[in-house]
Parts: structure tokens; C-alpha cells; sequence
């Protein structure tokens, strides 16, 4: 199969706004795939390489070559150049690297070259990414899309399903089954502007408090515990408390959802960064686990002493959870159809120091690895107006636009340089509509100071833009030592002068508000 085949349908999918229409674009091209591409296929339609690494990022694809006039790769071609590729080491490995890749541009056609420009950084925005492409492969392969769904479930990702259907069809979905001890991608909620929107798009649901910890997926089968990730890394030697939770549990095989987190004074939670820290240590978990423990909260089962649970309703579940995990470790909740008393349970959550609160619909299965509208997460909201410093050219679909955008807080007593001048928090080009990236594109190429074919276009802090955030972090990246988590771009502010922004002070300020 040609590549080109692939850069194409990409391209064309980036431009089609229907998602049916989307499908059938996906689906005719994974079904000219032979069976010993289909792997391929499918990794370059979702926007992943297979080596995973390679060692290659932005500074790779700045500066293309001329496109090729005729399509030559195949995608056995470019599948085994990356691994050639990520296979260099040593001394000289990037530079041979990035000529490799840049060989391998000089021969791809425009449609070529973007795709795998995406592919090499990871921004392959073309609307075509899990649910869109689940349904493709059924399409593709003449199934039905709830089977396919269900085995990307247990598989834990698209892509290996996608590779077994298309190559063997129906009798391909048989491997894919729920087994302890083999993660499943987790389910997750959608963000929603409040609770009375949330109540008001479930009804009656449980309500629970959004931990700020890591995500837990925890499998045990007797004596034999296994924890994971949201990721499906596997963690299990680095949280000993987690599996010391599970064993205690009246249960011979279970697989159970949850956050582990650090806790401090009052049981309140320390700042993320403190319990991320903690499950990232790899060596000497002891002292580790002396001066940040952990604990373990459940909020889910999803198999129990050989049941599995995953397609009964949410209320089954938390049944079956109530039953072997006491209620002291389990993520709080309560079942209303008040948006007032989920308001004050919201508001409750808020006060002890947690991120916010998930709606859950109460007749909804499990639904591994998507987004959907039965999980429903509220936060409360902060913003801050703050000044562009920068902006990177983007890639993949936003080629030619100025994208990921460099934030500044104002910082008028000059504590971290020239007095009135802004302090850099972080990057973000999250947020960003097509009507946004072509507005703010024309507007810093007018505020552009110096050249503006470079990869970061430099320009003057006059544009502001408001921007929410989930908290304040620590940083030693930027010079206040903060940046913001989540950020991402509500709107441009051109009413509003340089002169207003939000200073660094105010930033540090909020840091202690929103658990930093």
C-alpha cells in the first residue's frame, strides 16, 4: 500500500466536518490495507508511530525540503525507516537521525510530508482520532462497532484490534477478553460548565468527589496484585500500600478503579506534584513511602470473583464494590437528582482541597478508553488574562498557523527582570478553534519582532488572552518557579492593554488556593 494512500485520506478527513463522513473516508483506505499492513495503517490514521520512540521531535521538521512530485514510499517504506531510525544510538545518533528523516521528506509528496511531520511530533489533528476511528475499523472490517468497542476496551488500545479484525475478522474479537492482570484503558468523564448542566444532562446519578491523585487500576487474583497506571504503565513494586489495600479485601479476583494520593494535615491532599512524585519513585520505595504514604481510593469494580462487570450498569457496580470494600476506602458519593444538594457536595469537596466532582449516570456500562457524555466532571474554573510572549508555527493540521502560544504574567516590580516586564508561566495550544489560529495568526505576525521563519516567532506582549487553568504548579522551568496545569485559551483580549494583565504576584498568590 502506498503511503500516500494514508496522507491522503488523512489530509481529507482533516478537511470533512461530518463524522459519518469521516468514517467512510477511514474505512475504505484501512480496507485497501493488506492484512500485514493494517497494523500500519492504523497506527498512521491514529496519529501514532509504532517504535513509539524515535528520538525525533519538533526541531526535526522544521525546516522541510522540497516536497516530491510523485508518491514512491509505501508504507512498509516508512514503517521500517522509522525503525531504523529509532535503532540509532550513540554518538552522532541525532544528527543521523534527523537526516535520515530528512531523506525520507525530500522523497514524500505535501500530503506525505505533513503526515509524517504530524507523526514525528505527535500532532496529527485531524478530528479522526478513538471513537472515529473505532468505528472505521468496524466499518472496515464488517462488524459491529459496540464489539469492536468492547475489545479496544480490554485491549487497552485501537490499534492491535484494528490489525487482528482487519486481518482475521469476527474470530479476531475472541482474543480480546477482560483477564487480570492485563489492563484496560480507563473510562473518563467530559468536562461540563456546571453541576446544574450536569444534572440536567443525567438526572438522577452519582455524584463523587474528583481526587486530585493518580488514577489506579488495580488487578488481584489471590495472593498475586498488579497495579496500573491510566497509561497501563504497571507500578505495582513503587506502591506497596496500594497492594497491601487490595489484599486486605475479602475477595479472591477482582479488578478494581481508583486514585491513589498523598494526604497531609486534616486528611486534606498534598499538591499533585507531591503524590505524582511519589508513584514515580523507583528506587528506594521504603524511605519513599516513609515520608509521602500514600492512600488508596475506590470508586469502581469492574470484575469480581470471576464476574465481570464491565457492561452492567453503574449502580450494579457500585453495589458490588459497597460489598467488599469498606466504606472509609471508597471515593465519596451520593445518588441525587438535587442540583442544589449536589451543588453543596460539590462546593464540600472544593473546601477539603480536591479538584472538583464527577456526574456519573447510573444505567451506564463501563466504557474503557472513551470520553462519553455518562461521566460528567465539574471543576471550579480559574482565569487569568495574560500577555503572549511567543509563538511556535504549528504542525500536522495546524501548519501555517502560529499555535502553541508562550505566556507571560506581568511582573511590575521587576522581581524576575526589567521592572514592568513579563515572567513566563508556561506554553499551552489547547483551546484554539480554526477561526481563533487564522485571527491570532495575522495579529503576532503584526506584533512579530524579528524574523518570522523561525520555529518560535518572538513578538511584543501586547495581545493578551484568557486563559483557565486547573491549578498553579511548581516549576524550575520558568523563572518564577510556577506554570499553570491544564492551561488552556478561553478567548483573545485585544480590549484589553499589556498594562492590565495578571501579575506574577497574583499567580504565586493563587498557587496556595488551588493546592500548589
Amino acid at each position: 500500500m502506498r503511503f500516500a494512500d494514508v496522507a491522503d485520506t488523512s489530509l481529507e478527513v482533516a478537511r470533512t466536518t461530518g463524522r459519518l463522513a469521516k468514517i467512510q473516508l477511514l474505512a475504505e483506505c484501512l480496507r485497501r490495507a493488506q492484512p500485514d499492513e493494517a497494523e500500519i495503517a492504523a497506527s498512521y490514521l491514529a496519529g501514532e508511530l509504532r517504535q513509539r520512540r524515535t528520538g525525533l521531535g519538533y526541531a526535526a521538521v522544521r525546516d522541510m525540503p522540497q516536497p516530491a512530485e510523485q508518491p514512491e514510499l509505501t508504507l512498509r517504506d516508512v514503517d521500517a525507516e522509522f525503525t531504523r531510525i529509532a535503532e540509532l544510538s550513540g554518538k552522532g545518533s541525532t544528527t543521523a537521525k534527523r537526516e535520515a528523516l530528512r531523506d525520507m521528506l525530500s522523497r514524500a509528496t505535501p500530503a506525505e510530508q505533513r503526515l509524517l511531520a504530524g507523526l514525528v511530533t505527535g500532532e496529527v489533528r485531524q478530528g479522526a482520532l478513538d471513537g472515529v476511528l473505532t468505528e472505521a475499523v468496524a466499518t472496515a472490517a464488517n462488524l459491529p462497532a459496540g464489539q469492536v468497542r468492547r475489545a479496544v476496551m480490554v485491549a487497552g488500545a485501537l490499534v492491535p484490534v484494528a490489525a487482528a479484525v482487519l486481518a482475521d475478522g469476527a474470530a479476531a474479537l475472541s482474543r480480546f477478553r477482560l483477564a487480570i492482570g492485563s489492563p484496560i484503558r480507563p473510562m473518563l468523564a467530559s468536562p461540563s460548565a456546571g453541576i446544574t448542566e450536569a444534572m440536567n444532562q443525567l438526572g438522577e446519578s452519582g455524584v463523587e468527589w474528583k481526587l486530585d491523585g493518580v488514577r489506579v487500576q488495580i488487578h488481584r487474583h489471590g495472593s498475586d496484585v498488579h497495579v496500573f497506571t491510566r497509561t497501563l504503565d504497571d507500578i505495582t513494586a513503587r506502591v506497596p500500600e496500594v497492594v497491601e489495600a487490595a489484599l486486605a479485601l475479602p475477595v479472591t479476583s477482582a479488578v478494581l478503579d481508583g486514585e491513589a494520593i498523598a494526604l497531609g494535615h486534616e486528611h486534606r491532599p498534598l499538591p499533585f506534584q507531591r503524590t505524582s512524585a511519589r508513584v514515580g519513585h523507583r528506587t528506594d520505595v521504603t524511605r519513599a513511602r516513609r515520608e509521602v504514604p500514600l492512600s488508596v481510593f475506590f470508586f469502581d469494580c469492574l470484575h469480581l470473583d470471576g464476574q465481570d462487570l464491565l457492561g452492567e450498569p453503574a449502580a450494579r457496580r457500585w453495589a458490588a464494590l459497597a460489598g467488599v470494600v469498606p466504606e472509609t476506602q471508597r471515593v465519596p458519593r451520593i445518588v441525587t437528582g438535587s442540583a442544589a444538594e449536589a451543588e453543596a457536595f460539590f462546593a464540600d469537596a472544593v473546601r477539603l482541597g480536591h479538584e472538583g466532582v464527577v456526574a456519573k449516570s447510573l444505567d451506564a456500562a463501563y466504557e474503557a478508553g472513551r470520553r462519553g457524555a455518562s461521566w460528567l466532571k465539574v471543576k471550579p474554573r480559574h482565569t487569568l488574562d495574560l500577555a503572549i510572549l511567543a509563538a511556535e508555527w504549528g504542525s500536522g493540521r495546524r501548519q501555517g498557523w502560529l499555535s502553541n502560544l508562550h505566556l507571560g504574567a506581568r511582573d511590575p516590580e521587576g522581581e524576575y527582570g526589567p521592572a514592568g516586564g513579563f515572567v513566563m508561566l508556561g506554553k499551552t495550544f489547547k483551546g484554539l478553534t480554526d477561526q481563533m489560529l487564522t485571527w491570532q495568526t495575522e495579529r503576532l505576525l503584526s506584533l512579530a519582532e524579528g524574523a518570522t521563519d523561525q520555529w518560535v516567532v518572538q513578538v511584543r506582549p501586547e495581545l493578551l488572552a484568557e486563559i483557565a487553568f486547573d491549578g498553579v504548579q511548581t516549576s524550575s522551568r520558568y523563572p518564577a518557579g510556577i506554570t499553570l496545569r491544564f492551561a488552556r485559551v478561553l478567548h483573545h483580549r485585544p480590549d484589553k492593554p499589556a498594562s492590565e494583565a495578571d501579575t506574577v504576584a497574583a499567580v504565586q498568590a493563587l498557587a496556595q488556593y488551588t493546592g500548589s
